[in-house]
């Protein structure tokens, strides 16, 4: 039987288990990335593990999402990331040389890789044919240490992909009618592998823009066939020797086939608060809009920005729009200065802010009350832009273009009614390369002292499981609480390095009297349990949506489901993960209410259900629980890093 695109690549990578639908499989890491808000404490957690040099055929430490340094704390962070690159042999990306993703894919992805990155957004590196995955630092720790990346041996949806984008449509709506199709929450341990005639019509950087957005979809990740159009990729990075050639054989098997005909698709949105809200851009009408903002990891590609440089050459930025434009890297930057893109989009009043994360999450350019925001980002949930008044829509760089210069949510095929041609933009045969911003091991000056400042500390130990979880719901909330709902981004990321203070800010957007009961109660020798709905813990990667709750006393989740990261995130610090056996039984419980979880040792070491006790109300239920063997194991230790140390 012949094999799909991500059979071939666990084939060759399975250390631990089974290639068995649903079982638990540890893989070999070849690459992986940090990037310096989840770095510091995935790299204070290698430190802990003993080891002597990372273990990975590469691995790189990124400047790119704290780079607003207002205080001391993001620098010293910087410092710190910087020393241990020197020391334990990784690549350190300066902070100025891009994000994380844009520049991965440029400088290092291969084809047929496995790449493991502390952020979500990881897969991009699928446009490249990689398997590239997000999971918690302390899971990237592990692997950067020479241990095996855990994972469900997963269900692979092909997504066949007929025609040609017509003009004006772009990756971005491609993405967007995945999410229509799949929506936000129900796809986990699932991979999403695009095949069929229209993938050839697709250049890496829009299929990465694919591969990138399909996180929000909540797959493990997104991969493309590695062909000619990736050699041509490759070759213009001066990168032709990383090429192989990876395809799926004729008669491979998939769970599941989804058509999409490209030609088809037309302009699309993601409208508040969600990027499974999927609205056409006509559907949306003419509203007015106050902030366009041009980049994020998504769409920040030199194609993007040409695109965006053509449709705006000659025209003025609409009085009523405040224009933010973030290129993905330095290479970009340097690109489209070089073949005149830079110069139009500074002429049409736009405003240039460096090659990082910044206002997709939250970190600078937060929008006026009640704005309406057009952004080419990946995420719009509620106050993630910094104002919680706001309004967000996910959209291609081409709609955002026609409301730089409309002043309104417009569908960018009508600009040809001003005369304006799409420009068909194409990717340079050869790229200007310039990798100075790199800090190479080979390079790096280290006298093998760690730089820390004051705001670093240790990483906080989880305990061993207990027998009996007794304490009180001391939150509960509905459907889709992301990570951004759980633990801030923006002005707070900061304090990712002292998880004391950035825990103050735990669930601060969904009831900012979170922290206070959480410390009354575990002051009170009693334990915090979260009652959430569906698909709890969507979005970003961020290990601290896990790490801060165990810090405060956080013993157990309860959810009707979970998503795969936070799930793992959580299992990591200790903390029990469980779901509802009857989701209705979520209606009968209030927070405050009192909760035990009795036997619960005996209950996983023989495959049974937890009988959870609502004393509030004298009433029972049964909670489930997905966990194999090793996770058990983890939880009894105390945590990942407590069962490396045993």
């Amino acid at each position: 039987m012949g094999k799909n695109i991500v059979e071939k690549i666990l084939s060759t990578h399975i250390i631990e288990g089974k290639p068995e639908k649903g079982s638990e499989v540890g893989i070999r890491i070849d690459q992986t990335l940090t990037q310096d808000a989840t770095g510091t404490m995935a790299y204070l957690q290698f430190e802990a593990m003993g080891v002597p040099k990372v273990k990975t055929e590469l691995s790189v430490s990124y400047i790119d999402h704290n780079t607003v340094q207002i205080g001391f704390e993001n620098a010293d962070d910087h410092k710190y990331l910087q020393s241990i690159a020197a020391k334990y042999g990784i690549v350190f990306s300066r902070a100025g040389n891009g994000i994380c993703h844009q520049v991965q894919l440029e400088r290092f992805g291969k084809p047929g890789k496995t790449l493991l990155g502390s952020d979500s957004h990881t897969p991009t590196g699928g446009g490249v044919g990689m398997l590239a995955i997000g999971a918690g630092g302390l899971d990237v720790a592990v692997a950067m240490a020479g241990g095996s990346f855990f994972l469900s041996y997963p269900k692979v949806i092909k997504i066949n992909l007929t025609g040609k984008l017509k003009p004006w449509v772009a990756a971005k709506d491609v993405i967007l009618k995945v999410l229509e199709k799949f929506s936000t929450k129900g796809n986990v341990g699932c991979v999403f592998e695009y095949d069929g005639p229209g993938v050839k019509t697709l250049s890496v950087p829009e299929r990465a823009t694919i591969t990138n957005m399909g996180a929000e979809c909540g797959v493990t990740t997104s991969i493309f066939p590695s062909d000619e159009v990736t050699k041509e990729f490759l070759k213009a990075q001066d990168r032709e020797n990383d090429w192989i050639e990876l395809l799926a054989d004729e008669d491979a098997k998939y769970d599941q086939i989804v058509d999409i005909d490209l030609s088809e698709l037309v302009p699309l949105a993601a409208t508040p608060h969600s990027p499974g809200n999927i609205s056409t851009v006509k559907e949306i009408g003419e509203i007015d809009v106050d902030q366009v903002c041009l980049g994020s990891c998504t769409n920040s590609s030199y194609t993007d920005m040409m695109t965006v440089a053509e449709i705006l050459k000659g025209q003025k930025l609409h009085p009523n729009i405040s224009f933010v434009v973030a290129p993905g890297s330095k290479q970009v930057i340097e690109n489209i200065i070089k073949d005149g893109g830079f110069e139009s989009i500074v002429a049409s009043g736009a405003r240039i802010a460096e090659s990082a994360c910044g206002f997709c999450i939250g970190n600078s350019q937060s929008p006026k009350t009640d704005a309406v925001s057009l952004r080419t980002s990946n995420r719009n949930f509620y106050g993630r832009s910094g104002t919680k008044s706001a309004n967000a829509y996910l959209v291609s760089p081409e709609t955002a273009a026609a409301a730089v210069i409309t002043g309104k949510f417009t569908d960018p095929r009508d600009l040809e009614k001003m005369g304006i041609q799409y420009p068909n933009v194409k990717m340079p045969a050869k790229f200007y390369i310039d990798d100075a911003m790199f800090i190479f091991p080979k390079d790096a000056k280290s006298d093998d002292k760690i730089y820390r400042g004051p705001n670093i500390g240790d990483p906080p130990a989880a305990e061993p499981l207990k027998d009996k979880i007794s304490g009180f719901v001391t939150l509960k909330v509905e459907d889709k609480i992301t990570t951004d709902h759980i633990i801030p981004a923006g002005s707070k990321m900061k304090y990712r390095s002292n998880v004391p203070k950035y825990s103050e800010f735990l669930f601060e957007v969904v009831d900012p009297t979170f922290h206070d009961r959480a410390k009354a109660i575990k002051e009170s020798g009693r334990d915090n349990i979260i009652v959430a709905g569906l698909s709890y813990g969507q979005g970003s990667s961020r290990e601290h949506a896990a790490l801060c709750p165990m810090y405060m006393g956080v013993k157990a989740v309860l959810a009707k489901s979970m998503e795969r990261i936070h799930n793992a995130n959580l299992i990591n610090f200790g903390i029990l993960p469980l779901n509802f056996k009857d989701d209705a039984d979520y209606d009968g419980i209030d927070q405050t209410d009192e909760l035990e979880i009795s036997n619960i040792k005996e209950a996983l070491q023989q495959g049974k259900n937890l009988i959870i006790k609502n004393v509030s109300k004298g009433t029972k239920f049964e909670a489930t629980y997905l966990l194999t063997e090793r996770q058990k194991d983890i939880l009894l230790a105390g945590g990942a890093l407590a069962m490396m140390k045993k």
